[in-house]
């Protein structure tokens, strides 16, 4: 009888929990619009224009990670205004159309990610999202400009997500240490 009491209290705990609750809709646009700004920002650092891509491309397609993480420079138009991004563990492609700021950010990427790659030997990435600077990878040193990983972009969404929320303590409630928390504000 015990363990069955306790196997429902630990069922109801993870209902609390799972899923986590999404923030608004004008909590996920303030934090667009503070990624995008500073992403134009003279002397931005390479991961905030990268972050503000990745958050740009979740607003206009509600993608997951490892959707962000399958798009390719190919699959970009951005005269056009469009992305075509595969979606889910069935790879759906799906082409989403892309608002003025998304592209402006967009475009300073792609500068910043030629930069990135300048230094590398052989061929360029196709990847659209790519590392920013020298990481560790099972004690290897892996140079900057070469894919990133989901992990990759876990880690630098909590960075963004703990300066930000250190700079707005008391003035703002704290952002999800998830992204997937304000993805699914526009997931379509």
């Amino acid at each position: 009888m015990a363990a069955r009491s306790q196997a429902r209290t630990a069922k109801e705990t993870a209902q609390d929990r799972y899923p986590r609750p999404v923030v608004s809709t004008a909590e996920a646009e303030w934090i667009w619009r503070q990624l995008s700004v500073q992403a134009m920002e003279d002397g931005a650092k390479p991961e905030t224009v990268r972050l503000a891509v990745v958050v740009g491309l979740a607003r206009a397609s509600g993608a997951r990670y490892g959707g962000l993480l399958r798009c390719r420079l190919s699959a970009l138009d951005l005269d056009s205004g469009w992305v075509t991004i595969e979606h889910g563990k069935h790879r759906v492609p799906r082409r989403h159309g892309l608002d003025r700021g998304t592209v402006l950010v967009l475009r300073r990427w792609l500068r910043v990610r030629q930069e990135l790659c300048a230094e590398l030997e052989g061929s360029v990435p196709d990847a659209l999202l790519l590392t920013v600077h020298h990481t560790h990878d099972n004690g290897v040193t892996v140079v900057a400009g070469l894919p990133i990983t989901r992990q990759g972009l876990v880690l630098s969404w909590r960075r963004f997500v703990h300066r930000t929320n250190a700079r707005y303590a008391g003035r703002r409630p704290p952002l999800p240490t998830r992204f997937e928390q304000v993805r699914r504000v526009w997931d379509t």
